[in-house]
């Protein structure tokens, strides 16, 4: 096997393959399944906004008391948060890899304290799963940028841990964000969330998940991106998550120039020990290309490197269309 170390968040880790936060990262068996077979670090399974402020909205009937019914939705919310800390605490005892606890937010205010018990609980890094759906047509997207930087700055207040935003790609200008991003002191990306998108079922007449799993074909939103990233002189870390299904798919996103690379639904169609799969992939790779370490060749394809640049920035299928009839 070659040398698959890399670095990311300021952290060694034995390979580039990452378990993504879901409800595979949720249980300490799993967890160390996965270290087993050859994961670099882990994502605990995220701890949801909406999910503490639901559980607030659903206590029974208000008792009449303010003091108490304060106290209730106190105990609740605390309640979720400590489950969430001792899954911290037993995968730090027990794991010899970088443990990293996720966070699914949609503002920047409220839940900001909890980043402050995470940190405290032992984790190595602390992953924001960030999404800002706007769906006010007054407002600007420099407004809804600013949510962004309100809950880098937020953080930064209350926490010296790496940090990690996972993000969305429909930005106006990824490069400017990203840099905002560095500039703020954010160690690294994830490039790129993918978020649960609406279909509708015809028969029915219901709103429907689309597919639940990803596809290889799925890198398309995100290779270009993370080639774009890495060549500019920002130095933040990225990992390059979605459509990572073999070691091909990883090495794409490394070549990119991609530090980490997140796994997620291929485990849960594979199953966890698919891990060791792919890092022999990327090792019997290294081996034929004469490559003894990731460091050799990441970002050797990207936007900088790669001798026809033109190929990331070209956005039109004209080219490849003006040949058919």
């Amino acid at each position: 096997m070659k040398n698959l170390t890399t670095n990311y968040l300021g952290l060694t880790l034995k390979s580039p393959l990452i378990v993504g936060s879901s409800r595979l990262t949720s249980s300490i068996e799993n967890l160390k399944e996965a270290e087993k077979n050859g994961a670099g670090a882990v994502v605990l399974k995220s701890l949801f906004e909406e999910q503490i402020m639901s559980h607030i909205s659903k206590l029974p009937t208000p008792t009449g008391y303010p003091e108490a019914d304060d106290y209730i939705a106190y105990y609740i919310k605390s309640h979720s948060v400590d489950e969430y800390l001792e899954l911290i605490k037993d995968a730090k005892k027990c794991l010899g890899i970088p443990v990293i606890p996720s966070i699914n937010c949609i503002s920047s205010k409220g839940w900001t304290d909890f980043a402050r018990n995470i940190a405290d609980s032992g984790a190595d890094a602390i992953e924001i799963n960030v999404f800002y759906l706007p769906v006010d047509r007054k407002k600007s997207a420099s407004d809804c940028e600013k949510i962004y930087f309100e809950l880098i700055e937020n953080l930064k207040a209350k926490i010296s841990i790496p940090i990690s935003l996972k993000i969305g790609y429909k930005f106006s200008n990824i490069l400017y964000m990203i840099d905002q991003f560095y500039m703020r002191g954010v160690e690294g990306v994830v490039l790129f969330n993918r978020f649960y998108e609406p279909d509708i079922d015809v028969k029915k007449m219901e709103i429907i998940p689309s597919s639940i799993f990803s596809s290889s074909s799925e890198r398309r939103y995100v290779l270009r991106s993370i080639a774009m990233v890495s060549a500019q002189d920002i130095k933040i870390d990225i990992s390059a998550s979605t459509g990572v299904h073999c070691g091909e798919d990883a090495l794409r996103y490394i070549l990119a120039g991609a530090d980490s690379v997140q796994v997620c639904s291929v485990l849960y169609q594979k199953g966890i020990p698919f891990l060791a799969t792919i890092n022999k992939q990327i090792s019997e790779w290294m081996s034929t290309n004469n490559f003894k370490s990731i460091n050799d060749f990441r970002g050797r394809m990207n936007w900088l490197n790669y001798e026809k640049p033109a190929a990331y920035v070209r956005t039109q299928f004209m080219k490849y269309f003006s040949s058919v009839d």
